[in-house]
């Protein structure tokens, strides 16, 4: 009796907590030069956050009033002053919704995703007005939108060769120079929306939004 072989295959390989940095070639300006920490990533499709490029328009202080966290002047003065917290361009996707990456010291059970040991995504009003009392994490970058793909366009994206990817290594100091690549090469990035099942697990229902 012939006995019919069948072969598994290798269970895929998600890219959650690996850095995507933009290629010279790259044409979107949106995206030239950029390094994308990437979040969230499954066979519904993947979301990450650009984080390397400040907002030009608004300041972590100036988010904290906008929200009423603070009164307005207060967040930027005295002891307690905030500016030096950095505020992101988390992508073209979504750009009044905030999400702060930040280091494992600060979990809250309902509303933090784990990236792996070392770093975890927060999108809820909370972990603002912990930041801005300083209760929050110790290392932490707010950004605002995301990048995010479609089911499948990664891979499809990695098959052609047309970004790098690479392991995110954690160093001491400020989160976006402690996210250190071991390349320094650049890779392509898409600017297509998710899967929504991917968003809710980085935005609940409590998640801020702002008007910049």
């Amino acid at each position: 009796m012939a006995i019919k072989r069948t072969t598994q295959k290798p269970a895929p390989a998600y890219l959650d907590g690996q850095l995507l940095i933009a290629m010279p070639a790259m044409t979107d300006r949106r995206f030239a030069r950029s390094v994308i920490y990437l979040c969230a990533h499954s066979a519904e499709g993947a979301m990450g956050l650009i984080i390397n490029q400040p907002a030009p328009h608004i300041s972590f202080a100036e988010l904290l009033e906008q929200l009423r966290i603070v009164p307005d002047g207060k967040a930027g003065s005295g002891a307690n002053g905030l500016d030096a917290t950095s505020v992101h361009v988390g992508g073209p996707v979504e750009t009044g919704r905030g999400f702060v990456l930040h280091s494992s010291d600060y979990i809250t059970a309902d509303s933090t995703m784990r990236i792996g040991e070392k770093f975890c995504l927060t999108a809820t009003i909370d972990i603002l007005k912990a930041m801005a009392v300083r209760k929050g994490p110790k290392h932490s970058i707010l950004a605002l939108g995301y990048a995010g793909w479609s089911a499948g366009q990664l891979e499809q994206e990695i098959q052609a060769n047309g970004w790098l990817n690479c392991p995110a290594v954690c160093e001491p100091g400020p989160l976006a120079k402690a996210i250190r690549s071991k390349n320094s090469r650049r890779n392509r990035v898409s600017r297509n929306r998710p899967e929504a099942s991917l968003t809710k697990r980085c935005s609940p229902a409590r998640s801020f939004r702002t008007a910049w």
